[in-house]
């Protein structure tokens, strides 16, 4: 019998999506879909899905976000810009920018605006919530993560020697690679990078693959250790591989 997971991040208005079979890691697939929904009821049916893409959110933030964004970065340590605070749910549901930096503002200790860059990507942050608030019957299966963290921690908690865009791009992309491979992700599901998918978006759901897989197997350590959740019921937390042997 299959077991499937899978990782998803976010690209271009879809989502970047990597799923494979514990019991037969010879059965792979990647590809584009348009709806986090259609990786979840597609034929694999995954039972663990580890997404990169904030899934509690609390109606009020202090102390520069949320529990599992004050986690994350001191997971990685200090100059590590990758981990955006998120906004509280008020500006996350906001019909416009300049509404949501006036009530992430209002809802948040000390009071913080959203960046233009963290907006465009809150539409990724909105599905993933109205589908675990309408179907709470997935919440058990879709998991937050985030690329660095796991990439930190596939490193043995070093910092990778180059980013994933800028001038450093092809090492950046090539180290990632190489992380993922010697993790035991087929090669040939790595070199797989599906039509419409960018190289970075690709290399992401990998590495939320990977942290599903350690989910599923009770091994992923959770940021932070206690798990709060939000007013929904949804937890705070952000998900890491387990720590290298």
């Amino acid at each position: 019998m299959a077991r499937w997971v899978a990782g998803l991040d976010g690209c271009r208005g879809a989502w970047a999506g990597a799923l494979i079979d514990l019991d037969d890691p010879g059965r792979w697939r990647c590809a584009l879909f348009p709806r986090i929904a259609d990786l979840l009821d597609g034929e694999e049916a995954p039972g663990t899905v580890g997404i990169d893409v904030p899934i509690g959110l609390p109606d009020r933030v202090s102390g520069g976000g949320r529990p599992a964004d004050r986690a994350a970065r001191a997971f990685l340590g200090t100059g590590r810009a990758s981990v955006f605070p998120v906004p509280p749910r008020a500006a996350v549901l906001a019909e416009s920018y300049a509404a949501a930096k006036a009530l992430s503002r209002a809802h948040s200790d000390p009071p913080f605006a959203p960046s233009i860059q963290c907006w465009n990507i809150l539409r990724y942050v909105r599905e993933a919530d109205a589908l675990l608030r309408a179907r709470p019957d997935l919440r058990d299966r879709l998991h937050e993560v985030h690329p660095e963290v796991a990439f930190f921690r596939l490193n043995g908690e070093r910092r990778l020697a180059a980013g994933k865009k800028g001038p450093a791009r092809a090492a950046g992309l090539a180290e990632r690679r190489a992380l993922l491979a010697a993790a035991g992700l087929p090669e040939a599901m790595i070199a797989a990078r599906p039509p419409g998918v960018a190289a970075d978006d690709h290399l992401d759901a990998l590495a939320a693959l990977l942290v599903a897989c350690d989910i599923a197997g009770g091994r992923a350590e959770p940021l932070p250790q206690t798990i709060e959740r939000d007013s929904y019921d949804l937890p705070i937390v952000i998900w890491a591989p387990a720590p290298l042997t």
